[in-house]
Order: structure tokens, then C-alpha cells, then sequence
């Protein structure tokens, strides 16, 4: 089910504008796929996480968690944005709507910081998120489920 970790996962670091914000986009297109499993690929079997107060470790935990992740988080649509790179350390930022079971809608923000093996795949995540309650009517992410189409604004476009 796991590729090997030797395996390469372009761009790899050292990383450009150009090879950073197309990393960012991968991660992007990779999360609203909602597919834990492909999700896990890009990053080495050990990962270590920290998403918002969870610690966790390696491509099975990580699967483990967007499973429960997207569980609950439905009709989850994400726009990531690059903030800085170096070397080969990405920071994002991000937002992402959902709504809960019972129909209350999120838009959750938040700052990502990555940092890639030689190969380019994910070896840290530090992520801290925040939950804003919106109205539905609120919503800036209409796109249909998957990928956000190239035309639709980014974060700096939607003055998020």
C-alpha cells in the first residue's frame, strides 16, 4: 500500500518560488482528493505531525487520522497559499471550509510548516489550525468536490 521511502517525489529540495509554490500545490490538489491513503504518499514513512494539539507519527497514523479527519469534516474544500520557502522548508498558509453532522459550516485557517527529504517527500508537518463559525451563505469555496479549478481564486485574491 506504502511506496518506499527512497522513492522521489518532485519537485525535491533545495526548492525555488517556482518548485515551492508548485509543491504547495500538489499538497492542495493531494488534500482535496480526501483520499487518506494517497495523501500519505507524499510523505517519508516516519513523518512526524502536529496537527493543532495531536502528535503523531508515520504513513499509517497519518492515514488513520485524515480518515477520521474527513469523517467528520464534510464537504471539505481547501485553498493553500505559499508564504515562504528555504532550502528545503515550505511555510503555508491555508483555509479550508466544511460543515459539521449537523449542518454547521467552518472556515478553518491556518499555517503549515513543512520540511522534505532529499527525495521531496514530507519528513515534518507542524500545523496550527483555528475554527471560525460561518454562515453557509459565507462561503467562498464553491467549487464542485476534488481539485480547485486553476480559475478560482486563491487566498490573496478572496482577501482571506
Amino acid at each position: 500500500m506504502y511506496q518506499e521511502a527512497s522513492e522521489a517525489r518532485p519537485p525535491s529540495p533545495p526548492f525555488t518560488r517556482e518548485t515551492a509554490t508548485q509543491k504547495v500545490r500538489l499538497a492542495e490538489d493531494a488534500w482535496n482528493s480526501r483520499d487518506p491513503a494517497r495523501v500519505s504518499l507524499a510523505y517519508t514513512i516516519g513523518s512526524q505531525w502536529r496537527n493543532r494539539a495531536e502528535f503523531f507519527e508515520g504513513r499509517e497514523e497519518i492515514v488513520r487520522f485524515l480518515t477520521r479527519k474527513w469523517a467528520r469534516e464534510l464537504d471539505y474544500r481547501l485553498n493553500k497559499e505559499l508564504w515562504a520557502f528555504d532550502g528545503n522548508r515550505i511555510a503555508v498558509r491555508f483555509a479550508y471550509e466544511w460543515h459539521d453532522d449537523a449542518g454547521n459550516w467552518y472556515r478553518s485557517y491556518g499555517n503549515e510548516n513543512w520540511a522534505f527529504d532529499e527525495n521531496g517527500l514530507m519528513q515534518r508537518r507542524l500545523a496550527s489550525i483555528n475554527d471560525l463559525p460561518i454562515k453557509e451563505s459565507d462561503r467562498k469555496f464553491y467549487w464542485p468536490q476534488g481539485r480547485r479549478p486553476d480559475n478560482h481564486p486563491g487566498l490573496s485574491e478572496l482577501g482571506l
